[in-house]
């Protein structure tokens, strides 16, 4: 009988071929070691075991009969090519191998009989494969595990003997202990199953190779095919994959050189679709899919013209769409097995190519039936056999094994076409159409192809369509069309929206209807104008609450059906009022808003003016135009209704304000006053509302979201503006369509201020004083300037340390702290007359250096009117300076020696010099009040320290300096540094006034080493001597350690000098104790000379050198040379 699925592939040629081996003797049903045994063998088989398909089988089974062989082909003409029930046989019919299972054990009581029972049983199973080459095996089960091969001389006597019994080879007899270890022993079973199975189709292969001596190329062209092809299903079920694909192809080739005509051609055709498939399905397993793309071109290009029987063309196409959907089938399980595809080579092309077919057979179907009427199904039923199947794959049921040019019975011929014709009638094309144009689009959705998938997916919406499954049709039409307007395929389109509008038609969905049809006249469409015309009156007929005249290429009866459902929408009552948000299609009307500028003035009024353009072939009537903003309160004013002054035609026409020419360009314009509260905020186009119809009949909202534009606006906004820099300017009054664009939004600012603030000041601005800075408020206002308000500081948003180190006052009489602001907020300043200045001293301190922004931001509030209504303007006006602060002066401090040598550390108390250089780093002059020593507790002044510096003016660059006489009182045990103290500096500028704060700068004094010296020398000796003069030098040497000093002290002989007293002496100096050394020195040349050296080594303590001590005493003294007595007095005398 033939069905719809008559084109699939029979399930045997598409399986896996597996060697098929029978178990008998096992009662899995009633004995559980048996049923244990069979589970070991077919359950959870893993990929690693051998391919064998098992089945238990009781042990008288039937088998299929062997035929004679035959002996000679001389005289044999075969019937047809491959019988259609011979690869079920050797797959789940003929075994390769028959495996009897028997329980007995090698010291079995009753052996001799059990023996003879299984010799039965053996002989049972030979006897019903009379004339087969199957093997047959014995498998043992036995309780006991057996011992190693030899050591049980009983088992192999008995084993030998039960061999001889069976008529069965050593290697046919097989033990199965059934023991913890089942599935280890099911394997090894399995295993050498698998090589008897092999070698029975080796056999096999071998049998049908020798019938080619007998064959000849005239008579037996089919056997030739025949026999290739089992040899090839006989090395797949053998598992040599290889020689199977030689042989399928040598199998190809052959069909295709048989004499083709129309009584054989679907045979042909069909076996060569089968070893086709055989042929690809290897090729992947091989992992070579260009061998399996190559061959599967190779067989269309051989079978696309073979159609055979016009009358039967259908059959054709269905077989090639057949061909495809296998072939695509076969890549889609090789890429989930591994297989890598590509964009351009994937399953999906071969989908589609099926649905293509299968498009085409549908379209055969159909005019078959309109250009040929089929009368009923024939009978007798022509298509039924006696065995209710065809013997040979391909053939007709009636006639079948005919394999002449002619058919045997022209008037059978007539009657077997009728009724394929008849079934055809019935097949559910669309919905196999469907079937594979879904699995083309689940793959190219895959494979990232948004094109293919779209496309495809247009073809699905049609076919619903066809198959008069309206909702599904339009859900995928609509999916897409959103692609299409993105990508201005408008022709596309327009093809697409034609069938979602007779989707909608049929099924009387109004708000679908509406959409496309205001889409379909709009000027993305390409329809010709009376197309359009047409859909138009259709449209008005629905706003109207009337029945819309049929769509054209609607099934009659379908069209009837929808006529009487929009006979129901008209009477019902309610539910006429629809929205349609227009923003994401292309309708009839185009809208565009825009606002005359970004922003508005608090004082001027807002204006917004709105375009609409009709696409239509026909004039629109609309009742109601609102335009809505984010502030509601707005829209009462931007509304236009039966009547308004307001319009503007850009092109001059003659036509009512409420209704909208095609082609021709409508402005309307809207203004208002915005309110004082929506200073600073943005003002925007939310939507804009067109109503069509009325109340009365059908109301339809066209809602744009924002400021207008649809899905094609944003394009031809960008192809308008390349004109437009192309073309030029062109004057306002000749303003066109395209150079319109939407503005959206705008911002409310505040009224423009009528005032002047200016700011005096002398930069930079010093550190830590307070800088002055003069703010003149000026009011050039025609009205009072109401409570008005400065607020001033640092401006806000700068970096938060500059906030915390910078304070405003408008007290300049003293310092300010950290308690005051960085910004001072609403400072009132009163109300200004016109005219009327006023002016404000703000004084800033900043404490660290660097540039700083300054605000001084004045608002204030006067009354004004705008479009003869008065409105309370809040005006503002902020002016920033930036101000550097730099630092007034640098301060440099040094430790000293008596001697002005530069000290790393000082002595305890030993006395030194702290020196300080103060130099200007201001432009302007600084006055310096007064400066201060301000000593720690572990540093002492030898006098006290008075300012050096006090009421010194000092220029740019000019530096004042100081110096202080100290000491290092002891200090605590372990302490090496030890702080100074404070040096202040009080300051101002020169040019402030008098009263003017002082700014006190602090410098801390850096620390010092401190270190204790065992012995300490220091020397008494006149400022200066005089050649030939005695000049007297008393060395004081104190021990201030709690320890006797032993002091060896000598004087080192100068050029410059000669000296009286010891020149060298070891003294003991008690704890605490001076000793003097007295010596008279005589200078010999005038001018600075190095006085004599004095060593001085410490033997307690060796470490301290006597170069340190020297640190102590002067080196150099500057001798007069030596006076005359005569001059001196004849000076006396004058």
């Amino acid at each position: 009988m033939m069905s719809p699925t008559q084109w699939d592939l029979p399930p045997e040629l598409c399986c896996r071929p597996m060697a098929f081996v029978a178990l008998t003797g096992l009662d899995v049903t009633y004995n559980a070691i048996h049923r244990a045994i069979w589970d070991a063998f077919c359950a959870n088989r893993r990929a690693d075991r051998v391919p064998i398909s098992f089945k238990v089988l009781p042990g008288d089974h039937e088998y299929p009969k062997c035929r004679t062989k035959r002996t000679s082909y001389e005289w044999y003409i075969p019937k047809g090519i491959l019988k259609t029930g011979w690869m079920n046989k050797h797959l789940n019919l003929v075994p390769a191998l028959v495996v009897l299972f028997y329980e007995l054990d090698w010291d079995d009581p009753v052996w001799k009989e059990k023996q003879s029972e299984c010799a039965t049983k053996v002989e049972i199973v030979r006897t019903s494969l009379q004339g087969r080459n199957t093997k047959v095996a014995v498998v043992l089960i036995q309780k006991k595990t057996p011992l190693p091969p030899g050591e049980d001389l009983v088992a192999s006597e008995r084993a030998a003997s039960l061999c001889n019994a069976c008529d069965l080879s050593g290697k046919s007899l097989f033990v199965l202990p059934h023991t913890d270890h089942l599935v280890g022993y099911i394997i090894r079973l399995e295993n050498a199953f698998y090589e008897h199975a092999q070698t029975y189709y080796y056999t096999e292969i071998r049998r049908v190779k020798s019938h080619k001596e007998f064959l000849n190329k005239t008579t037996h062209q089919l056997l030739f095919v025949r026999h290739q092809f089992k040899i090839a299903f006989f090395s797949e079920l053998k598992q040599d994959t290889q020689n199977a694909l030689k042989y399928y192809r040598t199998a190809y080739s052959l069909v295709h050189e048989l004499r083709t005509h129309e009584t054989n051609m679907l045979e042909i055709k069909t076996m060569a679709g089968f070893t086709n498939y055989k042929i690809c399905r290897l090729c992947f397993q091989h992992n070579t899919p260009l061998d399996a793309i190559a061959q599967f071109r190779k067989h269309i290009d051989l079978c696309k013209k073979k159609i055979g029987s016009a009358e039967l063309a259908f059959e054709h196409t269905a077989w090639m769409s057949k061909q495809f959907q296998s072939f695509g089938d076969l890549f889609d399980e090789a890429i989930k097995l591994g297989l890598t595809a590509i964009q351009t080579q994937n399953p999906g092309f071969y989908y589609q190519q099926a649905a293509y077919y299968a498009q085409e057979r549908k379209q055969q179907a159909a005019h078959m039936c309109a250009h040929e009427p089929v009368g009923s199904y024939p009978t007798p039923d022509p298509l039924e056999t006696l065995s209710g199947a065809l013997d040979f794959y391909g053939q007709r049921a009636w006639r079948q094994g005919h394999q002449s040019i002619d058919p045997p019975d022209a008037e059978k011929e007539k009657v077997g076409i009728q009724a394929l014709q008849v079934k055809e009638k019935d097949v559910p094309h669309s919905e196999l159409i469907i079937a594979l144009l879904s699995n083309a689009v689940a793959q190219f959705k895959k494979y990232k192809c948004p094109r293919m998938k779209s496309h495809l997916m247009v073809q699905m919406g049609e076919e619903y369509y066809h198959a008069k499954d309206y909702t599904k049709a339009l859900k995928l039409l609509d999916y897409v069309m959103c692609d299409y307007r993105t990508e201005r395929w408008w022709s596309l389109l327009t093809s697409i929206l034609g069938t979602a509008l007779r989707c909608s038609y049929l099924m009387a969905h109004v708000k679908d209807y509406i959409t496309y049809s205001m889409e379909l006249i709009g000027r993305a469409s390409t329809l010709w104008e009376d197309q359009k015309s047409r859909i138009e009156k259709n449209l008005i007929k629905v706003l109207m609450n009337e029945v819309p005249e049929a769509e054209p290429d609607c099934d009659p009866a379908s069209a009837k059906a929808a006529q009487a459902l929009w006979s129901d929408r008209v009477s019902l009552a309610g539910s006429n009022r629809f929205t349609i948000e227009v923003q994401d299609y292309v309708p009839f009307v185009q809208c565009k808003a825009r606002f005359l500028s970004p922003s508005f003035h608090l004082d001027d009024p807002v204006q917004l003016h709105l375009y609409l353009k009709a696409d239509c072939p026909h004039p629109v009537r609309f009742s109601k135009l609102c335009v809505s903003l984010s502030n509601q309160e707005y829209n009462q004013f931007c509304v236009v209704e039966e009547s308004c002054k307001s319009q503007d035609i850009l092109e001059p026409l003659s036509q009512e304000n409420m209704c909208l020419v095609p082609g021709k360009t409508r402005k309307y314009s809207f203004k208002f006053v915005a309110k004082t509260e929506d200073v600073g905020k943005k003002i925007e186009i939310t939507a804009v509302d067109l109503m069509l119809g009325t109340d009365n009949g059908r109301c339809v909202l066209l809602n744009w979201r924002g400021g207008g534009g649809d899905a094609a606006s944003s394009h031809e906004a960008i192809q308008a503006a390349r004109s437009f820099r192309s073309r030029g300017r062109v004057p306002e009054q000749h303003a066109q369509w395209d150079t319109v664009s939407i503005q959206a939004s705008t911002m409310i600012i505040s009224r423009v201020p009528k005032i002047s603030v200016q700011l005096s000041h002398k930069p930079p601005a010093l550190s830590n004083e307070m800088y002055c800075i003069c703010v003149s408020i000026q009011s050039n206002e025609k009205t009072v300037a109401k409570d008005v308000k400065l607020t001033a500081g640092l401006k806000p948003g700068q970096d938060a340390n500059l906030t915390q180190s910078t304070q405003v006052t408008l007290n300049g009489l003293e310092v300010c702290d950290e308690s005051h602001p960085a910004l001072l907020p609403d400072i009132a300043i009163g109300d200004l007359q016109p005219g009327e200045k006023v002016e404000k001293s703000l004084y800033v301190c900043c404490v660290t250096t660097g540039p700083r922004i300054f605000l001084f931001h004045v608002a204030y509030t006067m009354t004004t009117q705008a479009e003869g209504t008065d409105i309370t303007c809040k005006c503002h006006k902020d002016e920033t300076v930036t101000i550097e602060t730099v630092v007034p002066f640098d301060v440099a401090m040094k430790f000293v020696s008596t001697k002005f040598e530069h000290l790393e550390r000082v002595y305890v108390d030993v006395p030194f010099l702290l020196m300080t250089d103060i130099l200007s780093a201001s432009p302007w002059p600084l006055h310096l009040v007064s400066s201060q020593l301000l000593l720690a507790p572990t540093m002492v002044a030898l006098d006290e320290p008075q300012s050096q510096v006090e009421h010194v003016v000092l220029q740019t660059g000019e530096c004042a300096s100081e110096c202080f006489s100290l000491q290092c009182p002891p200090v605590l045990n372990g302490t090496s540094s030890v702080a100074s103290g404070q040096y202040l500096i009080s300051w101002k500028r020169k040019s402030s006034c008098a009263d003017a704060p002082v700014v006190t700068t602090v410098v801390t004094l850096s620390h010092v080493m401190v270190e204790t010296i065992p012995l300490y020398v220091h020397a008494e000796l006149p400022s200066f001597g005089r050649v030939r003069e005695s000049l007297p030098v008393r060395y004081h040497i104190q021990n201030r350690t709690g320890l006797v000093q032993d002091v060896e002290m000598s004087v080192e002989p100068s050029d410059a000098f000669m000296f009286s007293g010891l020149k060298q002496v070891r003294l003991r100096i008690l704890p605490g104790a001076e000793h003097e050394m007295l010596y008279n020195f005589y200078p010999l040349m005038a001018g600075y000379q190095n006085l004599p050296l004095l060593n001085i080594s410490l033997l307690r303590f060796p470490t301290v050198s006597g170069q340190l001590l020297r640190r102590f005493l002067p080196s150099r003294i500057f001798v007069k040379p030596q006076g005359r007595q005569a001059e001196d007095a004849s000076i006396a005398a004058a």
